[in-house]
């Protein structure tokens, strides 16, 4: 009964010791990933701001723009491996209270590597003609390396390189830092009033051009943005001389103290489900599974007195036919000796058994030769 207790302890514990192995490698894979119904906002803002009011056909200067991000998670058109996210991005002018853009977007993505995926109902502003490709930028890989990814930009609607920069500290998080640059580039043509662009002709196409510098601070981890400066400056060119002639929006936005604390806040929750599986768990069953592996080993054991006894008894049982045989063969040390010596005995007996019997009878005595 005690072998039969030590294997099933002893095999509990080379079970528990394959899921110590498992649960960092391939069971994280398996469920660690990025959620389906999120939910998060995220507020930016920037002073001595600039931007061209559509509503009051002028330039607005020194102000200051709140961003706010909100993301929320599309659980219906989600499934095990892609998630989709609607995105809405509100920019406010607080210094004259009015509204300065609003852009939306639609993303679906790989839960894990990030990977941006064209499907179900993707697009910018409405448009679905817009081919999302790259990482999301939303979020990184869940493992995010020292490494440049070529992250959608939804500005200059394209895949952009965002290179590695460094490794920082974000609330207390490290984090890597990534970097996209982008010099003047233009993005699109705009029909405008001639005076706006300092032209003397009532209408013209003017060329606008987008200058970006973002930086994006990334858990490596969980792969989550906890920190952003975003740079952009947008202007119209004179098609004339190709020089700036309006500022469209200038605005160096920043992640909010109070925006930053949450966003890393939500994170730690991440951070906290990875370490469990990670490291904690795998330990602690780690550790478990070996002591259970060697106490099943040791009661599979035979008890110490019953080794004793079965030694006593071994040497009786394996020393029973030495002894028999000892009346028949007294020095086992000359095996071959013996067997010739009993061959020739056979024959002497035959020899006395031939000289006793009476004359007349054959030296056999029992029977005829045919028998022998």
């Amino acid at each position: 009964m005690r072998g039969v207790i030590g294997v099933i302890i002893a095999g509990l514990g080379a079970f528990l010791i394959l899921v110590a192995i498992l649960l960092p490698t391939w069971v994280t894979g398996q469920v660690v990933k990025f959620p389906l119904n999120e939910y998060e906002t995220a507020t930016l803002e920037a002073s001595n701001a600039s931007y061209f009011s559509v509503s009051s056909l002028s330039e607005k200067t020194g102000v200051t723009i709140e961003a706010t991000y909100t993301i929320k998670g599309d659980a219906s058109k989600g499934n095990s491996s892609t998630a989709v996210w609607n995105e809405y991005d509100y920019v406010y002018d607080l210094t004259n209270h009015q509204v300065v853009q609003q852009t939306t977007r639609t993303f679906a993505f790989d839960r894990r590597t990030a990977q941006l995926v064209n499907c179900c109902g993707a697009s910018v502003n409405g448009d679905t003609s817009v081919r999302q490709t790259g990482v999301v930028g939303d979020v990184f890989p869940i493992g995010t390396q020292k490494q440049t990814y070529e992250v959608f930009d939804t500005t200059l609607k394209r895949q952009m390189p965002f290179v590695y920069s460094g490794t920082t500290t974000v609330d207390g998080v490290q984090t890597y830092e990534f970097v996209e640059n982008v010099a003047p580039v233009q993005v699109a043509t705009v029909p405008v009033p001639g005076s706006f662009v300092g032209s003397s002709a009532a209408l013209v196409s003017a060329p606008e051009f987008d200058q970006l510098h973002l930086i994006y601070y990334v858990d490596p981890e969980t792969g989550a943005l906890l920190d952003v400066n975003e740079h952009q400056t947008t202007t119209l060119h004179n098609p004339a001389t190709g020089a700036t002639a309006l500022v469209l929006f200038d605005a160096d936005l920043i992640a909010t103290p109070a925006s930053l604390h949450q966003i890393v806040g939500l994170d730690s929750s991440g951070r906290n489900e990875l370490d469990l599986l990670e490291t904690i768990l795998p330990l602690a069953l780690g550790i478990f599974g070996g002591v259970a592996l060697a106490a099943g080993i040791f009661l599979g054991r035979k008890p110490h007195h019953e080794q004793e006894r079965l030694a006593s008894v071994a040497p009786e049982t394996a020393e029973a036919p030495e002894t028999v045989e000892a009346v028949a063969e007294p020095d086992r040390g000359h095996q071959t000796a013996e067997f010739a010596g009993v061959m020739p005995g056979l024959d002497d007996g035959t020899q006395e058994l031939a000289a006793e019997a009476p004359e007349g009878e054959s030296p056999d005595g029992a029977g005829p030769r045919s028998a022998r």
